[in-house]
């Protein structure tokens, strides 16, 4: 009982980590990266779709997306898209072509990624510590129903409360790597 709530926990905490790690890669720092377009979607077929799903998106040089869209007639759809995405990217056209160039990044637009970085964290961290008190809760109505003793629930409770601190220390580290490759010139 006790081990299959830590596991649950552990579990629920990673998927917080792996969460932060996709929020983070749509912060966009001065090099290009497909990931900046996750948040992409394109009216296409009559429906909202990711960029991805109707595009071929990859990387020209450090500073360039290239975006070659499966069907000619969409790219309108996706420059339009991306013009109207709140990424503040300014696509231009070589026929079936899309490229997309990174503008370099201010002092404080790197400033206000960082900002908005570290609320993606904060957040992170917040789901962390949601998953603790989950589970102490849990252990709290094991106890109570007496499936375990007080000693026991401490006991795994330490063992969360270590499990929390790993992972809110590996937010911290994803953070720092963040902050870094944003303030990088």
């Amino acid at each position: 009982m006790i081990n299959d709530i830590k596991k649950d926990a552990q579990d629920r905490m990673g998927k917080s980590l792996e969460a932060l790690g996709r929020n983070l890669a749509a912060i966009r720092t001065g090099r290009a990266h497909p990931s900046i377009l996750d948040t992409v979607k394109v009216t296409a077929w009559g429906s909202e779709m990711p960029l991805n799903q109707v595009a071929a998106i990859s990387v020209e040089d450090a500073r360039t997306l290239k975006i070659v869209a499966h069907d000619k007639n969409l790219s309108a759809a996706i420059e339009k898209a991306i013009l109207t995405s709140d990424l503040g990217l300014n696509p231009s056209s070589a026929g079936t072509t899309i490229r997309v160039p990174m503008p370099a990044l201010t002092e404080e637009t790197r400033k206000g990624y960082t900002k908005q970085a570290r609320g993606v964290a904060e957040d992170a961290k917040v789901a962390v510590r949601n998953v603790r008190r989950d589970a102490l809760a849990d252990l709290k109505k094991l106890s109570k129903d007496k499936a375990i003793s007080e000693d026991e629930e401490r006991r795994a409770a330490d063992e969360l409360q270590k499990l929390t601190d790993k992972f809110v220390g590996e937010v911290d580290k994803t953070l720092e790597a963040k902050e870094k490759d944003l303030m990088a010139v």
